[in-house]
């Protein structure tokens, strides 16, 4: 159980990658005051958490109303979280802040799709698949309230781990992402396959 419970807790890690996220949050609030910037955060991380949950619980309904079955989902989940990762691989931290102007509700662009976006959705549904409710539901809540805690104390993490920290661990973290989705894409594949022979 434990076992399972870390390797979705990775997943779902990898995929919401806060620590990347925190330098387009600093540049996004470095003008708010410290109340204000914690405000944000409050009300990004809800509004990241419902949409999360939403699509955890409806996913499947979806699928099955528009004739998507699971193996399609892998392939199509695994390209999207391959394009994020090669995204943030090849991109910056300033590749957002065209979006700015927006930071100042905590919903867009930081809660969708920012914190809550492609690749966070398609983990989730993907490993509700494979491990079940009560275990991605656990490991998702573990890893929001872990990126609660680093975006209220940004500056504090910014200062420990450094600009240069924040950019190699977002870079590590978007190669582990694509690794994952080269994994969603070929068991879609395969599984695919044998569901066709069968």
């Amino acid at each position: 159980m434990l076992h399972t419970f870390l390797l979705t807790f990775v997943a779902v890690f990898v995929a919401l990658d806060v620590i990347g996220t925190l330098p387009m949050f600093v540049g996004m609030t470095h003008l708010m005051s410290k109340a204000k910037r914690n405000e944000v955060v409050n009300t990004s991380m809800a509004v990241a958490l419902v949409v999360a949950i939403a699509f955890l619980f409806v996913g499947e309904t979806v699928f099955r109303y528009l004739g998507i079955t699971l193996f399609d989902f892998k392939i199509a989940g695994g390209l999207v979280l391959l394009l994020v990762s090669l995204a943030d691989l090849l991109g910056g931290p300033e590749k957002v802040n065209r979006d700015r102007a927006s930071g100042s509700t905590g919903v867009v662009p930081l809660a969708v799709p920012l914190i809550t976006g492609p690749g966070v959705i398609a983990t989730l549904v993907l490993q509700v698949d494979t491990v079940g409710y009560p275990i991605t539901i656990a490991a998702l809540l573990a890893n929001y309230l872990i990126g609660w805690i680093v975006l209220r104390n940004s500056d504090r993490v910014t200062r420990l781990i450094g600009k240069d920290g924040t950019v190699v661990i977002s870079k590590v973290a978007a190669l582990l992402l694509a690794s994952i989705a080269v994994a969603m894409i070929r068991g879609g594949i395969f599984g695919a396959i044998e569901s066709f022979r069968g």
